[in-house]
């Protein structure tokens, strides 16, 4: 059993030092909860709480504390997609709900499982989610000072269970004053994809990941035979030409755990029952 969460990168929320230790502190104690929640459910189940974790602290940007965009609104995207069975479900551009992710598992169930925009608030409404601010005052400042950064803000968990299976969950609240509408990579393919061979999550410039199509091709080239290091090589590589920005943290199915990014300002933990590494 394993586990590994990203905090998305350092610089969306300020990178002074004490910033960078409160994300390691909620970084560590996240991926620590959702081991002991790993013991007693499924992989599946696991990232979807841990993300939930994620979105619940502010200093993140998912859920509460997610970015503005240029209209004064919010609007947030998340994914979760189960390695066994393929199957992927997420919402794009949802309003005023408390976690993305936990509608993305209720969508699960359902032949349409991915929604986007007013049809993913409704489908919220109409599962009993109720109507929710996650706007807090530090984004609402960043807004009205036009303060824009280079951070692009995400957070995700990929799980390996005790029966082999797993799973990978996403979540963002936009790259913040982006055009209304825009969709990032985070509720595609590129930015959380899993199969029983690997799972991944990404971070980072959405357009780049998704024109890398990162996390399937991470994906797709452990399941070819790649070692997982070198399938991170080769992708990242890939984004080299257009000087792509982006991070991952992905789990294999032999339980090897790897992490990449394109800028030294991401957070990562693992922890796998024996070790908690934190990685900067």
């Amino acid at each position: 059993m394993k586990v590994i969460v990203h905090g998305g990168f350092f610089s969306e929320a300020g990178t002074d030092d004490e910033t960078k230790n409160r994300k390691q502190q909620a970084i560590s104690r996240i991926a620590t909860s959702a081991y002991e929640y790993l013991k007693t459910h499924s992989a599946l189940e696991t990232v979807v709480y841990a993300v939930t974790l994620l979105e619940d602290d502010a200093l993140f940007n998912a859920g509460t504390g997610s970015q503005i965009q240029s209209d004064g609104k919010i609007r947030m995207s998340a994914a979760l997609m189960d390695g066994p069975t393929q199957k992927m479900s997420g919402v794009i551009n949802i309003e005023d709900v408390k976690n993305p992710i936990l509608i993305a598992e209720k969508l699960m169930d359902f032949d349409d499982r991915v929604l986007g925009g007013e049809g993913a608030t409704s489908f919220a409404r109409q599962q009993g989610f109720q109507e929710y601010s996650v706007e807090t005052e530090a984004r609402r400042k960043d807004y009205e000072e036009k303060l824009k950064s280079n951070g692009q803000g995400t957070v995700g968990c990929v799980a390996l269970d005790q029966s082999g299976k797993i799973a990978a969950a996403t979540s963002t609240g936009g790259k913040g004053f982006e055009m209304p509408g825009r969709i990032s990579d985070s509720a595609t393919v590129a930015g959380n994809y899993a199969n029983q061979y690997c799972g991944v999550s990404v971070t980072g410039v959405g357009e780049d990941i998704i024109r890398a199509a990162v996390a399937a091709k991470i994906v797709t080239r452990v399941t070819d035979g790649f070692e997982i290091e070198n399938a991170f090589a080769k992708t990242f590589g890939e984004l080299t030409p257009y000087d792509g920005f982006a991070g991952a943290i992905a789990i294999d199915h032999h339980g090897n755990i790897y992490h990449q990014d394109s800028h030294p300002m991401m957070v990562f933990a693992s922890f796998d029952g024996d070790n908690l590494q934190i990685f900067e």
